[in-house]
């Protein structure tokens, strides 16, 4: 009898560890090295959503749960951050930004925030009379629907370099355009890239001219390419030291810049073979400070060369993993370079630009398959989207037993109603940019029309109804690196004046926040290991000052980071 009943204490022992276990809770524990607790944890996990406190050992959560669960965690040299009912949640990822671009960005002259085409002339007049003849003057931001005035003169709304290169006789200009799309460049830069009124316009690409036949100094799309290429010469003769130093420096720049914005990871949009092995290096130094899953940036001939011996998966300390490939099928709608399947309700002559041919990304298409890499292509524009899932639908067929491929279109920001549901039929990811739309909105309705804006523009609730994967991020340093003000964007579709651009579209809290953590790791097949603040998962983990799923809409944007948490180590704290 008394055998049977210590029998019974004892199932009943084991059950109830069982039990703790299963919580993440055991009953006795090893001491975590941090615990925060006194909080409300927003986990996006749905085995259980919210929690109080959370414990950390190593680089992984131990346990979520409550105050009084966590306490068991604690132990003399565990390091202990009482939240004050802050909100901690997942690390934010960004889904989709150019890592290296923002550091450069810092680098050079800021134009994000001018408000016309003298206040650009002005800024590079003052960098011209600072810097040595012949040397570059190089900046980024710059948008012309974005200021207050039309320049004059102008074509199609953009400015001539005449009064660019009248402050800079002596030294060659290149500013990008804020999407990345375009650029601008003044007459000695024009002169060193050989550029003329007679320089045709290479393919996907286009030199804008006034009525007389003369280069403006604007460069769409591939054009671009004419003069950044003699920047490339100009540049060659650093040496290798300058060079390393310059791309560890933008490296710096940018994970600094990340981590103080509540990033944890960072998905890039396309970077070449040497920058992954700089990144690498800099993982084996234990300097590289966010987790990157990068998108290899190369022509379809280095790719079948090298690219097999390029797949990295969890490198270093999970920091570093690589297994996708870049591609752009179009440009940008501020430019007029995105794609459209009918001309341009502004500019009727013109439908954009297919950017690269249709048949070299299928057969990219054909090398990820061999390879085993996700394929992820730039696509803005119906027409781009269109031809793009047509690539993907074409390299699925006859690979029924791969079904679970992740394939992506980055940023997907305008979509034919006919084509939105294949996202989820076909598994294709729609990798947008929440700030992309509040950003742009006030020129969209003037590119498409309306019937084609309200159709297809931004439809983040379409596409998520339809059963797709949406996932969220910036496009930096296209648009700041903030998630706060990306997450705003997304609940509220509100634009500077107040008006909201088609509510509908609007995300709630929870799917905002969803998009930027747990659908952005599994749009990287990293669910297994983020993206939830969960037993067993990486602790990477930010804390606001506000709580953005309950504070008023238009308090969301004051919400500031105070602690970024990379694998358990604070890496930034306010």
């Amino acid at each position: 009898m008394f055998v049977r009943a210590m029998c019974g204490a004892g199932l009943l022992v084991l059950a109830t560890m069982i039990a703790f276990s299963a919580w993440g809770i055991p009953q006795a524990v090893v001491p975590a090295d941090l615990v925060l607790r006194n909080g409300k944890i927003a986990t996006v996990d749905p085995a259980r959503p919210a929690a109080q406190a959370l414990a950390v050992r190593g680089d992984t959560i131990a346990g979520v749960g409550t105050d009084k669960d966590i306490q068991a965690y604690i132990g003399p040299n565990t390091r202990v951050i009482d939240l004050g009912g802050k909100l901690a949640i997942p690390g934010f990822i960004e889904g989709h930004g150019h890592f290296t671009g923002i550091g450069q960005a810092k680098m050079n002259l800021d134009l994000m925030a001018v408000n016309s085409w003298d206040e650009v002339v002005a800024k590079v007049g003052e960098a011209a009379r600072a810097a040595q003849p012949g040397q570059w003057i190089l900046g980024r931001g710059w948008h012309q629907e974005k200021w207050n005035k039309r320049p004059v003169p102008d074509v199609e709304g953009f400015p001539t370099h005449d009064a660019l290169s009248k402050v800079s006789p002596d030294n060659p200009v290149l500013l990008t355009h804020a999407s990345g799309h375009a650029s601008f460049a003044n007459r000695k830069a024009m002169e060193l890239a050989g550029v003329t009124n007679s320089t045709p316009n290479p393919q996907g690409g286009e030199i804008l001219k006034d009525p007389n036949g003369n280069p403006i100094g604007v460069f769409r799309e591939t054009a671009s390419g004419l003069i950044s290429r003699a920047l490339a010469q100009a540049r060659s003769k650093r040496t290798r030291e300058q060079v390393q130093a310059d791309a560890r420096r933008e490296i710096e720049l940018a994970a600094g810049e990340c981590l103080s914005k509540g990033i944890t990871s960072f998905q890039d949009a396309g970077s070449a073979f040497e920058t992954i092995d700089l990144l690498k290096k800099l993982v084996d130094e234990g300097r590289l400070g966010v987790r990157l899953w990068v998108m290899v940036r190369e022509g379809n001939q280095r790719l079948r060369e090298d690219l097999a011996r390029y797949r990295i998966v969890n490198y270093g300390d999970k920091r570093l993993t690589v297994r996708a490939i870049k591609r752009a099928i179009d440009g940008a709608l501020g430019s007029r370079g995105a794609w459209l399947l009918e001309p341009y309700a502004d500019f009727p002559i013109s439908a954009g630009l297919n950017t690269t041919p249709v048949e070299e990304i299928a057969e990219t298409a054909k090398i990820a398959l061999e390879d085993n890499f996700q394929l992820c292509v730039h696509a803005i524009g119906d027409r781009a989207n269109r031809e793009t899932l047509n690539i993907f639908e074409a390299a699925f067929k006859g690979l029924p037993e791969r079904r679970d491929l992740r394939w992506r279109i980055e940023h997907a920001q305008h979509i034919n109603a006919a084509d939105l549901a294949r996202f989820a039929r076909l598994g294709v990811i729609a990798s947008m940019q929440g700030i992309h739309c509040t950003s742009d909105a006030p020129y969209v309705i003037a590119r498409l029309g309306p019937r084609r804006a309200e159709e297809g523009a931004y439809v983040w609730q379409k596409l998520m109804k339809s059963g797709a994967v949406v996932t969220n991020g910036t496009d930096a340093p296209v648009e700041d690196v903030s998630a706060i003000a990306s997450f705003y964007a997304s609940v509220s579709r509100k634009l500077k004046e107040g008006s909201v651009f088609y509510p509908g579209q609007r995300m709630s809290r929870e799917e905002a926040l969803k998009s930027y953590t747990l659908n952005a790791a599994y749009a990287a097949f990293k669910d297994d290991i983020k993206g939830s603040l969960s037993a067993g998962k990486l602790a990477d983990i930010t804390v606001l000052s506000k709580d953005i799923l309950t504070v008023p809409e238009d308090e969301v944007p004051r919400a500031e980071v105070l602690y970024t948490i990379v694998g358990g180590k604070i890496a930034y704290h306010k």
